[in-house]
């Protein structure tokens, strides 16, 4: 009775994954059979971790994936890849109006993230530990030469001259500062309130001799103060929320040269307001939210005196930087596992490989958006500029 009761389960998860050709087995040995060849085997090891599957399928197949408790067999980004175009976010939850994050709780939501160590992120990261999108000139570079790629693919979308003042929201371990300070001759004020990163931005900054033209605050955006020349914020949009977008934008506004303003937003972003994966919501980035272009620009820039210059879509980068990524973190699987233990690593495994999903399905988007004062007459007349790849060297 209680098997054909489990059977029974297993049919109805079977038809919620609407045709992905998955075999699913049971710690009982009942399964079912796809007609194709099945991309893999996701093994259920307990009735319970079943019935929570039929009842929050995204949220429970992430915390059973890390426990143990789902074990798949196969490729586990083809699988979820499969996932996300066959079911368009059916397992997820609408996007609810979100309440502001305060000082205090975007603080905590980075130390979940970011101040795991930086040893952690040193195993898999590029050498300058840039923790965004890169960019592929060519699809067969090396992360180390796409990460260049992508710091100086963002300098000449900001048209940096020597001399001019830059701020940057979100500095992450400071690769992007250093390099525009070293490479373009700008002096930069970058933000961030990840004490982790901050001081390790701070201690490269002096050992690179450049600590009298880049200064790193631990600050929040909403601290933010002085002027500049160009504004440039790469992977912190994500963790800003909707409701203080017109906050950002009023920090834009006020920075921001009168005449010769411009500046640069880099963010994960979605084609229709949509939370994320519940497990990922709770997990790995508490507090963050992708949004749509139409949920930015109102609140960022139409309302502060600024004109959008371009927006790109850098999807597949994202995807092929992800790969790289879950390629480096597997390779040190061992030495992660002695840092912290298995559920974190499964945690992470699968955190890494659903993103690297997400980006080759299209269920998320990479945009870049550019944007300077709506007078500006040193807009270049094409994107011919964009495209010549100057030869700098060090990250």
């Amino acid at each position: 009775m209680q098997s054909r009761i489990d059977a029974w389960f297993l049919s109805r998860l079977s038809s919620f994954l609407d045709g992905v050709p998955v075999e699913l087995r049971l710690w009982n040995d009942v399964h079912t059979s796809p007609s194709t060849p099945p991309i893999a085997t996701v093994v259920v090891r307990d009735r319970a971790t079943l019935i929570r599957l039929l009842r929050r399928p995204a949220l429970a197949f992430g915390q059973a994936y890390s426990a143990g408790r789902v074990v798949v067999n196969g490729d586990l980004v083809r699988l979820l890849e499969a996932l996300n175009r066959a079911l368009g976010g059916r397992a997820y939850e609408p996007a609810p109006r979100r309440a502001a994050n305060s000082l205090a709780s975007a603080k905590d939501n980075v130390h979940v993230h970011y101040d795991l160590g930086n040893d952690f992120y040193r195993l898999w990261l590029d050498e300058a530990m840039v923790y965004t999108c890169a960019y592929f000139e060519d699809p067969g570079a090396t992360l180390e030469d796409a990460q260049r790629a992508k710091l100086d693919y963002v300098c000449r979308k900001l048209r940096l001259q020597p001399g001019d003042r830059v701020i940057d929201a979100g500095c992450g371990w400071g690769a992007l500062a250093l390099f525009m300070a070293r490479n373009y001759g700008v002096t930069v004020r970058a933000f961030n309130i990840s004490d982790e990163q901050i001081g390790y931005a701070h201690a490269r900054a002096r050992r690179e001799g450049l600590a009298d033209r880049v200064t790193f605050v631990n600050g929040d955006y909403r601290t933010i103060d002085g002027e500049c020349e160009a504004f440039v914020s790469v992977g912190m949009l994500e963790h800003v929320g909707p409701s203080d977008y017109p906050a950002l934008g009023r920090v834009i506004n006020r920075v921001l040269d009168r005449r010769h303003g411009r500046g640069l937003l880099h963010f994960i972003g979605r084609n229709a307001p949509m939370e994320f994966n519940p497990w990922i919501a709770q997990h790995i980035f508490p507090g963050a939210y992708a949004p749509t272009l139409s949920e930015v620009l109102p609140g960022v820039c139409e309302a502060t005196g600024v004109s959008v210059v371009d927006v790109e879509n850098l999807r597949v980068h994202y995807a092929l930087t992800l790969k790289h990524w879950l390629e480096r973190f597997e390779r040190h699987a061992e030495d992660i596992r002695a840092m912290f233990d298995d559920a974190f690593v499964r945690t992470w495994r699968l955190y890494l490989a659903s993103a690297q999903a997400s980006f080759a399905s299209g269920d998320l988007q990479l945009f870049q958006v550019t944007f300077g004062r709506a007078d500006d007459a040193a807009q270049p007349w094409t994107r011919h500029a964009l495209y010549q790849t100057p030869a700098h060297g060090a990250l």
